[in-house]
């Protein structure tokens, strides 16, 4: 189990870890413990708010710190996934021709395009954060995505026989893994549900509508999942949250 955690976030994140061999034994419950990388993330990002607060921060210097964190942590992987994706996209080719793009290591002009719209967004959004319960219910929100995806890796069908996510679901116990990602969805869910109740609903009703666009995309579009569309939902999630809980935020302050 150590070794598997080991081994997430060595995969996962950039966070120092002790050396592991890469072997498929160790690699067997790494999926599980992928959300823990978001928490770690999460928590960074209520110390960042903690700080910015203290020190009166602009709104929006706070918000640009807030979406250079998760680069920060995870190295930009998962955007790496979702700039990939939307390329292959893009093409409007065939799966087999789609799937040949997101191996290929050049970006193109439509993922810089919409990695731009992307950072933009989130950090307008990030800039509607005016409390440590929002900040916490977002830190949530990275546990839940990363659940989701890896939830995605163990039961839906695969694109590729062979890839990086294949290191991982391979030698992966599905039903200990499959249990460990709803653990960790219910732990997220309800703490987001405890944090604010309409906005948290909110967020787990993005979630959920993201995760049923993913699954249909991903099987429309590709045939299956790779780790590229693991990261690429991460993303579109992680974003979908936000968004919901800060408009439900700011229409409760309105009408109240």
């Amino acid at each position: 189990m150590l070794k598997s955690l080991i081994c997430a976030f060595l995969m996962y994140s950039r966070i120092p870890m002790p050396h592991v061999e890469w072997k498929e034994e160790n690699r067997r419950y790494a999926l599980g413990f992928f959300p823990l990388v978001g928490a770690v993330q999460g928590m960074l990002l209520v110390l960042w708010y903690l700080l910015a607060d203290r020190i009166l921060l602009p709104p929006l210097l706070f918000a640009a710190g807030a979406v250079l964190l998760p680069v920060l942590v995870t190295g930009g992987i998962h955007l790496d996934g979702f700039c990939d994706v939307t390329d292959a996209r893009s093409a409007y080719a065939e799966k087999a021709r789609r799937l040949e793009i997101l191996s290929d290591p050049h970006i193109g002009s439509f993922a810089v395009l919409h990695l731009c719209l992307y950072l933009i967004a989130q950090t307008a959004l990030m800039t509607g954060i005016h409390s440590l319960r929002m900040a916490a219910l977002t830190g949530c929100s990275f546990v839940i995505s990363r659940a989701l995806s890896g939830l995605s890796a163990v039961t839906f069908p695969a694109a590729k026989k062979d890839g990086t996510l294949q290191s991982f679901v391979r030698p992966a116990h599905r039903r200990v893994t499959v249990g460990m990602e709803a653990a960790f969805l219910m732990l997220a869910g309800t703490g987001m549900l405890l944090l604010s109740p309409a906005a948290g609903i909110a967020a787990l009703a993005a979630a959920g509508l993201v995760f049923l666009y993913y699954r249909h995309t991903a099987r429309r579009d590709f045939g299956g999942v790779t780790g590229d569309l693991c990261g690429w939902f991460l993303q579109l999630c992680e974003i979908g949250c936000l968004a919901a809980a800060v408009l439900v935020q700011h229409v409760t302050e309105v009408l109240l």
